[in-house]
């Protein structure tokens, strides 16, 4: 009986992987607007579609959530080609976090400075499912998460990694950690 169970679990793990690996988050749809979007560091090309959605005007304000300490608002306009005029304007660099959980909790620091209700998620896709209910479960059914995903090319080690990550969470939740 124990074998049976342990077998179950063992496919169940397999087939959510599988599921996990094959449905990776996607762009949001080109005519999605708000006023707030929130790019998480860490990833190729997250801060150069975060800032392509306020050129595009998708979004009016950004904050550029986990930023190392020691990155300026010049470094950012050097390395992204960006204007500076959009960091005087519309882009908040956020260096407070360090982690998926610690993102969330400065976003919603600046969400509710600010008094934003809608916000764009900018994360690479493989990322996207664990920051989306993190930032879910920190902000609460008050904030609308939209799902704006960076595609990329994620090696299976990558995806086997945040994947146990993305479960451990969940299960941390669950059961109240």
């Amino acid at each position: 009986m124990i074998l049976r169970l342990f077998s179950l679990l063992v496919a169940l793990y397999a087939l959510g992987f599988i599921l996990f690996a094959i449905s990776l988050g996607t762009p949001a749809p080109a005519d999605r607007t708000t006023v707030a979007a929130v790019v998480l560091t860490g990833g190729s090309g997250r801060i150069e579609q975060g800032i392509e959605r306020l050129e595009q005007g998708r979004a009016e304000q950004l904050l550029i959530a986990g930023a190392d300490p020691l990155v300026t608002q010049a470094d950012l306009v050097e390395v992204t080609g960006a204007r500076k005029r959009l960091f005087d304007c519309c882009i908040t660099i956020g260096s407070e976090s360090v982690d998926t959980i610690t993102n969330a909790e400065e976003a919603k620091a600046w969400v509710q400075k600010n008094g934003y209700a809608e916000l764009l998620l900018v994360t690479s896709d493989w990322h996207m499912r664990r920051a989306a209910f993190e930032f879910r479960e920190t902000l609460g059914s008050e904030v609308t998460i939209i799902e704006d995903a960076v595609p990329s090319e994620p090696s299976l080690l990558t995806l086997f990694g945040e994947y146990n990550k993305y479960v451990l969470r969940r299960i941390g939740i669950w059961v109240g950690l």
